[in-house]
C-alpha cells in the first residue's frame, strides 16, 4: 500500500478520494507511525486550511474522520489532540476534564452511526445498532406503499406539504398503539418526527438553551451525549443500575448545581436500556416520578426498543399520564431503518411548541411513508412482523450467549432485548483497534459521558452469531494480555532504576 504524501505536499484534487479524506489519511498515517506523539496538538482548523489551501469546512470534515477512528480527541476551546493510548494517561485526561467541568464528546460517537451504513449484503457486525436486513419484511413494506399510493392518493400525499404535526391517520393509529402499553395519549398530543433521534432533538431545542443542564443515564447512548454536548448543554450523567437510575446520585447532581443552573430535564431509556438491556422496575419508576415532581423535572422517556419488550413493563408516561413526561419512540429498530418515522407524545401544553420547532427544522414529515406505516399498524401487519422478529431474536440471543461464554467473556448484565453488555476482561478500545478492518465493535468507553477505559463492550445479539468473530476476539484478547505481561518487567525495571 502506498504511503500517504508528506504533510506539506499538495493535495491531489483529481484523486478519487476527497480532500478531507486525503488530509485525514495523512494525519492518521503520522499518528500510527508515532511521528505525531500522543498528546500532540493538531494544527488549528484555520491553520490547517491555510496549509492545504482548502476551506475550514474541509478540515473539520477531516478531523471528524480522525475522531471517528478514535485517533484524536476534541478538547473544548483548545482544539484537537492525538489520543494517548496508555490507559493511565486516558484516566488522567478524564480526571482533568472532570476537574475543569468539561463535557468532551465520546471518542467515536459518530462511529456508531457510520457503522449503521453497511453496504448491501455486507457481513453483520457485532457493534451495529440495527437488525440485519434479511430479518426485515420487504414485501410487507412494498405492499403497504402500493396500498396507500394507488390512484389519486399519490398526488394528495406527494404534491403538497402534509399536516405539520404529522399524518392524522398515523397519529390516530399511534394513539391506539400507545394504549397497548398503558400510555393514554390523544392523537392531538402526538407529533411525528424524522426518527426517534429527531424527536429527542425537538424536545431539547424547544425547552432548553446552551448552558442548561441535562440529566442522562450512564452508561447510556453515546450519540445522545454527543448530540446534547453539540447543542452546548451541560451533560450530568446519572449511574444506571439494573432496575433504574441511582436516585441519590441524581439528587446530589441537582443539589450540587446553583439554583438557577439546576437541571430541568432527565433523558432516560426506561425499557431495554441501551447498552445494558435493563428495564425500570415499577418501584423505581414511581420513585423517579416522585423526584421529578419534587424537583420540577421533565422526564423524556426514550422507548425506542418498545417493540422488542413485553408490554407489561412499566412506562413512566403511563404511570404519569403524560403530566411530567414526554414519550419518544420510532420504528427504525424494528420495521425499516430508512423510512425514518418516529414520534413523540407530550403534555397538551407543550405540543404547539414542539410543532413550531419541527416546522423550523423539517417543515413537516413525509406523508407517504407515514400513511404506509399507519396501514401496517391498522391491519396488524407490524404486530405479526414483531412476533417473527422476537422469535428470531430469542434464538440469536441464546446462540450468542453460548459463543461469548465459550470464548472467555461474561455478561455484566443479564442478556435481554437486542443488546448485550459483555465483559471481555481487557480494554475494549484496544480490542477495537486490533479488530479494525475485519470486525466493528462498540467499546464500553463510548457509553460514558466522560471517556474512561472499559473492559466492556456492547454487542447486538442479532449480528453477533458468527463464530469467526468470537474466535478473532479471543485471539485479540490473548495478544493484549500477553503484551501487557511482556511490558510489565520493563516497567518494573524502569521503576527500580
Amino acid at each position: 500500500m502506498d504511503r500517504p504524501p508528506v504533510d506539506g505536499a499538495p493535495l491531489d484534487r483529481r484523486a478519487e478520494s476527497t480532500l478531507a479524506e486525503q488530509i485525514a489519511a495523512r494525519y492518521a498515517h503520522r499518528i500510527r507511525e508515532r511521528t505525531l506523539a500522543g498528546g500532540a496538538r493538531l494544527p488549528s482548523v484555520r491553520e490547517c486550511a491555510r496549509r492545504h489551501a482548502v476551506s475550514p469546512h474541509t478540515v473539520v470534515a477531516a478531523y471528524d474522520q480522525l475522531l471517528a477512528q478514535g485517533l484524536v480527541e476534541a478538547r473544548r476551546q483548545r482544539g484537537f489532540f492525538v489520543r494517548d493510548g496508555r490507559m493511565g494517561d486516558a484516566g488522567e485526561s478524564g480526571a482533568a476534564h472532570r476537574a475543569a467541568g468539561a463535557r468532551p464528546l465520546p471518542i467515536s460517537a459518530t462511529a456508531l452511526i457510520r457503522g449503521m451504513f453497511q453496504p448491501p449484503g455486507g457481513r453483520p457486525m457485532p457493534g451495529l445498532g440495527t437488525l440485519p436486513a434479511d430479518w426485515l419484511d420487504l414485501p410487507l413494506l412494498a405492499g403497504a406503499l402500493r396500498k396507500v399510493s394507488s390512484g389519486a392518493q399519490l398526488g394528495a400525499l406527494s404534491l403538497q406539504y402534509g399536516d405539520p404535526a404529522g399524518e392524522p391517520r398515523l397519529r390516530e393509529a399511534l394513539a391506539r398503539k400507545l394504549a397497548g402499553v398503558g400510555v393514554d395519549a390523544a392523537a392531538a398530543q402526538i407529533v411525528t418526527t424524522v426518527g426517534a433521534t429527531h424527536a429527542l432533538d425537538i424536545v431539547t431545542r424547544s425547552l432548553l438553551r446552551a448552558g442548561d443542564a441535562v440529566l442522562v443515564d450512564e452508561p447510556g447512548w453515546s450519540v445522545e451525549y454527543a448530540r446534547l454536548a453539540a447543542l452546548g448543554m451541560r451533560v450530568l450523567p446519572v449511574p444506571r443500575g439494573d432496575d433504574g437510575p441511582d436516585l441519590a446520585a441524581m439528587e446530589r447532581l441537582i443539589e450540587g448545581s446553583p439554583a438557577h443552573e439546576r437541571p430541568r430535564l432527565y433523558v432516560t431509556v426506561s425499557v431495554l436500556h441501551n447498552p445494558t438491556g435493563a428495564s425500570l422496575s415499577l418501584q423505581a419508576a414511581h420513585k423517579v416520578l416522585q423526584l421529578a415532581q419534587r424537583r420540577d423535572l421533565l422526564v423524556v422517556e426514550d422507548d425506542t426498543y418498545s417493540h422488542l419488550a413485553p408490554p407489561h413493563l412499566p412506562r413512566l408516561a403511563a404511570l404519569d399520564a403524560l403530566e411530567r413526561t414526554v414519550y419518544v419512540s420510532g420504528f427504525s429498530k424494528i420495521l425499516v431503518p430508512n423510512w425514518r418515522v418516529g414520534y413523540l407524545a407530550a403534555p397538551a401544553r407543550l405540543v404547539d411548541r414542539f410543532v413550531d420547532t419541527k416546522l423550523l427544522s423539517t417543515l413537516t414529515t413525509p406523508a407517504l411513508t407515514e400513511m404506509a406505516l399507519a396501514h401496517c399498524l391498522e391491519h396488524g401487519l407490524l404486530r405479526r412482523h414483531v412476533e417473527r422478529v422476537a422469535a428470531k431474536l430469542a434464538a440469536a440471543r441464546a446462540r450468542t450467549v453460548r459463543l461469548a461464554e465459550a470464548h472467555g467473556c461474561t455478561f455484566a448484565a443479564p442478556p435481554r432485548g437486542l443488546f448485550g453488555w459483555v465483559d471481555t476482561g481487557v480494554d475494549t478500545e484496544r480490542l477495537a483497534e486490533a479488530l479494525h478492518g475485519d470486525w466493528f465493535i462498540a467499546p464500553g468507553a463510548l457509553f460514558h459521558a466522560v471517556h474512561r477505559p472499559s473492559t466492556l463492550m456492547r454487542i447486538n445479539f442479532a449480528t453477533s452469531q458468527d463464530a469467526r468473530f468470537w474466535r478473532a476476539l479471543e485471539r485479540a484478547r490473548k495478544q493484549h494480555t500477553t503484551g501487557q505481561r511482556r511490558r510489565a518487567p520493563a516497567r518494573d525495571a524502569a521503576l527500580i532504576g
